[in-house]
């Protein structure tokens, strides 16, 4: 059992921090909306904190899932942040999508300050997350991630050391390119067969069966013929993550 702090409790980090309590972990949670951290201790147990300091306080590892490249800094540097309460030989694991470029600055502080740092962001959706079959892409020192690892297992399918810091992120770029492209050539499709007046059901009936099936033809073709586009990963978040 270890000690974990889980900082960022929405779709994704809030069932990724329940796994490690059923796997368990010991674990310390911290919200920006002290709401969802309430709600998820009345779910799961453990402790919520007040700052990203003091949830890492002590802690082995500190998981974090938030939004961006300034949210990041934000739960992760200043009086308040993870790195102050963080001790010597502790792990800081980054599960959120941010830039390479932010995860070796932050990867280079903590190595200054003793501490561990992992970028490891991950796939698989709110689904993934909630089921524990997540995919996780990770970067940095080898010792850092073989020891973060077994933690990480909680709610992963696959988890993979992929190179030095920042190489978890740019396999995460390469994920989402992949993943656009296709939603875009899927969406392009069927709103050209609906055009010439094709069933698009029946069209991907046949044509998932051949080279142009994949999980997002086989996942998601139901949704774009109903025109539902208001639930799942946000177009705004692709967004931000292939800019």
């Amino acid at each position: 059992m270890a000690t974990v702090a889980f900082l960022g409790l929405g779709v994704m980090g809030f069932p990724m921090a329940g796994h490690l309590v059923a796997a368990g972990h010991k674990v310390t949670v911290y919200n920006r909306s002290p709401s969802k951290a309430e709600a998820w201790v009345a779910k799961h147990g453990g402790t919520a904190a007040a700052t990203p300091r003091d949830a890492a306080e002590g802690v082995d590892f500190v998981m974090a899932c938030v939004g961006n490249d300034d949210d990041l800094r934000a739960v992760c540097l200043g009086p308040d942040g993870a790195f102050a309460g963080m001790k010597p030989g502790a792990v800081f694991v980054d599960h959120t999508t941010v830039s390479a470029h932010v995860t070796r600055e932050l990867q280079a502080i903590a190595a200054g300050q003793g501490k561990g740092f992992v970028d490891a962001p991950v796939s698989g959706g709110q689904a993934g997350a909630e089921n524990g079959v997540l995919s996780v892409m990770c970067g940095g020192v080898e010792g850092e991630y073989l020891a973060a690892e077994p933690v990480i297992a909680a709610y992963a399918r696959i988890c993979r050391r992929l190179g030095d810091s920042g190489a978890g992120q740019i396999a995460k770029m390469m994920n989402q390119i992949c993943i656009a492209s296709l939603v875009q050539g899927l969406a392009e499709a069927l709103a050209f067969g609906q055009k010439a007046g094709l069933d698009g059901a029946a069209v991907v009936e046949v044509i998932s069966q051949g080279a142009a099936g994949s999980w997002q033809m086989a996942n998601r073709h139901k949704t774009m013929l109903a025109d539902q586009f208001d639930f799942g990963f946000a177009v705004d978040w692709m967004r931000k993550d292939l800019g």
